[in-house]
Formats: C-alpha cells, structure tokens, sequence
C-alpha cells in the first residue's frame, strides 16, 4: 500500500532501526554517571551530538535533544523572548508557521506579549520586505519556518535572516521539513526540527542556539542537556535519530532529484486528468517531495477515505478533516481552495509505478465523489434573474460551493448570488472559487438575521 504522507512521519529509515537496536544493548545506562557504562552512554551521546551539530551546521554544545520538535519550538520562543525581555515583548512570525509556533505565539500573547503575523502571497512566501518592515522597536523574537509543511513552499529564509541581523532581532528557524534534504541558510540564531520528519524515531527533537543568543530556559529545568531539555535522555532514540540524519542527508541529493520528477509528473498530470483542481505552493522554490492540490465540488473527508480504498495513505488541509472544523491556516493565510484538498508527500524509495497508478485511480476517485455530492451544474433558465440567494445555513462546505456553482447560470451576467453559509470554510472557498471559475467576488455581508452572506457577482 503506497504510503504518500510523509510530511507527517517518515517511515522509520533502515540506519535509524539498525542504530536504535545497537542501542539499545550499548546505551542504556545513565550517560551522566562515571562507572563504565555510564562512560559507554554518554561516548554514544556525545557522538550523536556531533552528528547532528554537522548536519545543522552548528558547534555541538549549541545543540540539545528534546522529546519532541513541538518541545523544541516552545522551548526555543519561550526561552528567547525571556532573555531578551528587556528589549520588548514583541513575536513576530509568518502566518504559515506550523501550529507549534503558532500556539506558542498565542501563549505568549495570553501573558501580556505581541504576536505579529506576517502575512504569504498566493504561493505561501512570505516578502522578505514585509516581514522586515515589521522587526521595528520591541521586537524580541522572528520566527520563520524553513519550507512549509502543507504545500512545500520554500521561504526566503536567507533574505529574512539578513533583515533580523541589521534589525538586531534573533531569527528561529523551524527546520522540520527541510532539514533532512539540506542545511537551513546562514543567518538564524536558533533552529528547531523533529526525527520523525526524516525518518528517524518519533519522540526527539532538537534545538540549536547559536553562542551569543539571550537565552533563559523556562519552567523547571535539572543539569541534563544544558538545562534545555530537562529529564533522562532517551539515549536509543536519540542515537538513532542522529544516525539516519546522516544517511538521509547523504542520499538527499540523488533521491532529491528523483522524487522531484514524480512530484513534478503529479503537478502537471492532476490538473489535466481531473477538472476544476488548484495547484497550490510555489512550483519551483519548494521542497522536492511535496504537492498539494485542492479540487472544487469535494468533501476532503470522503476524498480521502475513498484514496484510501483505493491503496494510497495521504492527508489534507480541508475543514472536514479536522477537528476543529476550520479549514487550514495555511491554506486560509494563502488564499487558496481549501475543500478537497489532498497533500501527497512522498516518502523516500516511493516507485514511479505507484505515482501512476494514483494518477490513473485519481480521476474516478474524484468523479465518484463529485456524483455523490450532487456536484453536476444546473441547467440555465431560459429568463436569467438579476437575483438570486441560495440558503446554505448549516450545511458544510464544499455542499455551499456546490450550491453557487450550479445556479451562477441562472442569473444574468452582471447580476448577484447572495450565499448563506455558516461554515467557516465558506469564508475562504467562495472566493477562491470564484477566483479559479472567473467570477467576481463582492465581498461578505450578512442578513438581518445575522447569518453570513457572500455575494458574487457573475461576470462570464
């Protein structure tokens, strides 16, 4: 069964299991102890301590392990903004950041801070001017992931790096996506990734602060990795996620170039088998492995439970495949279409035969499920109205879009559809629909009632 979601774990690499075992046997005693084994634990800590500063691109006591990169991320904010509290309470962050950064923005903005979010373009980048015309007076922490996590967008992290040193503001950089497939560029202060994301063990991360940094750890803390990452250091773990780091990158450039074609073959071949889809992320400065495509008139939730029949494991950043109900942040901060939407990461050793046959199952799977939703447009009225409203209140997206779609013929060219959604999705899919379909979007009022209303006005 093709495994195409591995931008939420990586399969476990076959360096990381043979180095866990070997572990396992050699490095389970206490690595802060002077008898023997102790001796042999920490030999095999300090050794995967400097595997990974080499991949990072960091000294080795400017790196600790912590129990995860969500762990990694707080402990990086948290400790930055402590010790440059003097300076101000001001976060700044992307509007794309992974949730990890994000909840510990708003954490920091519960006790008395500022959170600024840079807002992205339609690609997911953010303007590397923009977000240092924001550095201003206060601010004591950037914050800026390395390449996205839903569709792959890589961020100018180079550009923003240079603005957060003329600007005297210390740059985070979440690395959990990249770092498996190269070194972040020069210039960030601290660094935060997960071994999950490239094939290492789940349950570490780490966290890199460059020498000279402020730096106050928060929360209690004993004599383990420096005081960052309190508690016994899950040793086989940690040795395993520091070994097949190195494998993974050692094969990054070859295996790179070979996923990059696959993924290339999905972009171009999904908007040519499958109507009414959206591409989204930058189709050149991303990473080599990922693309996310939206496609209209589709419950993500369905999509992917029928893709799973079909064999093939992938994820979504539509609202019907969360919890929440809301769709994406980064697919909202975007602008994009969010119903539908499938993420296919693939995993390193992925066959060129499995991508062909999701690009053969894929366009039934959609048809299949576009027919089952009532998806097929409405024939037009021979006497088009200047008006029309199409009460959707408490149905769920894409059911509201479905709706617009087939009655935008029934109404005369210049003339209105006035939607009622609540569902927060419907907030940002009309608009993109009527983006991708060449309508005009009017804008989102609402009715006496206090329902929303978005208008649309037809213009082809």
């Amino acid at each position: 069964m093709p495994y195409f979601d591995a931008a939420s774990a990586a399969p476990l690499h076959p360096v990381a299991r043979q180095a866990l075992l070997a572990a396992l046997d050699e490095g389970w005693a206490d690595p802060a102890r002077l008898y023997r084994e102790g001796r042999r634990a920490r030999l095999l800590l300090d050794a995967a301590r400097e595997a990974a500063a080499e991949a990072v691109g960091c000294r080795p006591d400017e790196l600790v392990f912590t129990p995860s990169g969500t762990r990694a991320v707080h402990s990086g904010v948290s400790g930055a903004l402590a010790g440059r509290r003097r300076v101000g309470g001001r976060l700044v962050v992307s509007a794309v950041e992974h949730s990890s950064v994000l909840h510990a923005g708003e954490a920091h903005a519960a006790a008395g801070g500022t959170l600024t979010e840079v807002p992205v373009g339609r690609t997911g980048a953010v303007d590397p001017a923009a977000f240092a015309a924001e550095l201003g007076e206060g601010t004591a922490l950037a914050c800026l992931q390395s390449a996205n996590h839903e569709v792959g967008t890589e961020q100018p992290v180079a550009e923003v790096a240079e603005a957060c040193r003329a600007a005297g503001v210390p740059l985070l950089v979440d690395a959990a996506q990249s770092l498996g497939w190269g070194p972040v560029p020069e210039g960030w202060s601290l660094l935060a990734a997960s071994a999950h994301k490239w094939g290492g063990p789940a349950g570490v991360g780490l966290l890199a602060v460059r020498k000279g940094v402020r730096f106050a750890p928060q929360g209690p803390s004993d004599e383990r990795e420096s005081g960052r990452a309190p508690g016994f250091e899950n040793l086989p773990a940690i040795v395993a996620a520091a070994a097949s780091l190195r494998a993974v990158r050692a094969e990054a450039a070859a295996e790179g170039a070979r996923l990059r074609e696959l993924v290339d073959r999905i972009r171009a071949r999904v908007p040519e088998l499958v109507p009414d889809v959206e591409v989204v992320g930058d189709p050149v400065r991303r990473l080599p492995h990922l693309v996310t495509f939206s496609c209209l008139y589709v419950d993500g939730e369905t999509l992917l439970s029928e893709l799973d029949r079909e064999g093939f494991s992938v994820s979504s950043g539509s609202s019907c495949t969360s919890s929440t109900l809301t769709p994406s942040h980064v697919l909202r901060a975007m602008g994009v279409l969010s119903e539908g939407n499938v993420r296919v990461s693939l995993p390193a050793g992925t066959d060129s035969a499995d991508v062909d046959r999701f690009l053969a199952v894929l366009p039934g799977v959609v048809a299949s499920v576009r027919e089952r939703l009532g998806a097929a447009p409405a024939a037009a009225e021979p006497e088009p109205a200047q008006e029309l409203v199409v009460d959707a209140l408490g149905k769920r997206c894409p059911i509201p879009v479905i709706e617009l779609a087939k009655v935008i013929g029934s109404v005369r060219v210049g003339g209105t559809v006035t939607v009622l959604s609540d569902d927060a999705a419907a907030r940002l899919d009309i608009p993109a629909w009527c983006e991708m379909r060449g309508q005009r979007y009017v804008g989102e009022t609402a009715t006496p009632q206090g329902a929303p209303a978005y208008v649309v006005r037809r213009t082809t």
